[in-house]
């Protein structure tokens, strides 16, 4: 795969500079180094992904003897958003970052595999498919001076709307937020008007009218607290999308080997956290709609479920096209062991 030229550097102000602060001993034996990284992320602090990452900045300061201390910024609060992760932490304009994979498709096809629509069936398949082309995600990262920590898988994507959504009639016209190509492409063929926003437009876009659904979880939902704008959540079981959280490399390579060995350990405890951890989240996010007076629709019309799963054939087949064998040998693996 070809690495991706940098960005030009979008450093801020607030962005705390790397500090390596080893001292020698007379006798010739060093301290370990220690080290101050910022760590980027554009939901709010209560979402599953932000908790996800609070487990792993505790793991890190637990396993490095707070030799390595990391300072989560939520909310896009460094100004980035996930369209600008990939580039900022190649560039090292920020540390480290969790990123939805598929505004990643920009770099490479292969970030839009976990939100390709009604692929997986659970979070067992997803979890599965992630496993299978982990190798894959890796290699890209490493083409671009980065380090693949771990994933954050999202509870199922539904739809969000002002007005019950039940058959395809409904779905004409719709003015639909979506979070990558895929959806967009699907929610096209359908007859909708999808408009692709990162999540920090979203309720602006809802206020105004701009949008009058939106496409994705009831967990991203309730965090964004969309009852005051929409009516229904639909179950339509869309896609189990990743969020992946990367690393910038030079950053990595200066660490000891065994603070190395300590990052990778504490990403390979949150990877295994965060997995279990979205099994019991959409259970918990329908009470938190019931307790806002939205309607979940679960299971949905399966009128519903069919048109919008006929409309993703062509998504699945174009995506396969433009990754060519790696995707083919993703999918086979995939679907052999189903």
């Amino acid at each position: 795969m070809t690495a991706i030229t940098p960005y030009s550097r979008r450093r801020t102000a607030g962005k705390s500079l790397l500090t390596a602060l080893g001292l020698a001993l007379a006798s010739g034996q060093a301290y370990a180094q220690s080290f101050s990284l910022d760590f980027s992320n554009e939901y709010n602090a209560s979402s599953i992904h932000a908790q996800g990452d609070a487990y792993f900045i505790d793991k890190v300061n637990e396993l490095t003897d707070g030799d390595i201390s990391i300072t989560l910024h939520t909310g896009g609060a460094l100004g980035f958003n996930s369209g600008d992760h990939f580039y900022a932490v190649a560039d090292g304009a920020v540390d480290i970052a969790d990123t939805l994979s598929g505004t990643m498709s920009g770099v490479d096809s292969i970030f839009l595999l976990s939100s390709l629509p009604f692929l997986v069936n659970d979070i067992e398949d997803a979890r599965q498919l992630y496993d299978i082309a982990k190798p894959y995600y890796e290699e890209v990262f490493a083409d671009n001076d980065q380090v693949l920590l771990y994933a954050s898988p999202w509870p199922p994507s539904g739809i969000w709307s002002k007005d019950d959504i039940q058959s395809a009639d409904d779905l004409q016209n719709l003015k639909i937020r979506t979070f990558d190509r895929s959806g967009t492409e699907t929610f096209r063929n359908v007859g909708a008007a999808p408009v692709s926003l990162s999540w920090g437009d979203v309720v602006p876009q809802l206020a105004t009218g701009g949008i009058s659904a939106v496409l994705t979880s009831a967990e991203a939902g309730a965090n964004g607290s969309f009852w005051e704008h929409q009516n229904y959540f639909s179950a339509v079981q869309y896609a189990i999308p990743l969020n992946m959280v990367h690393m910038n490399k030079a950053v990595f390579d200066s660490f000891s080997e065994e603070q190395q060995q300590a990052v990778l350990e504490a990403a390979r405890l949150t990877d295994q956290h965060n997995w279990a951890a979205v099994e019991t989240r959409t259970e918990e996010n329908y009470q938190t709609l019931a307790d806002n007076d939205v309607v979940v629709n679960d299971p949905v019309a399966q009128a519903l479920t069919d048109v919008l799963s006929e409309a993703s054939t062509s998504v699945v087949e174009n995506w396969v096209e433009s990754t060519g064998e790696t995707g083919e040998t993703i999918l086979d693996e995939f679907r052999s062991q189903q």
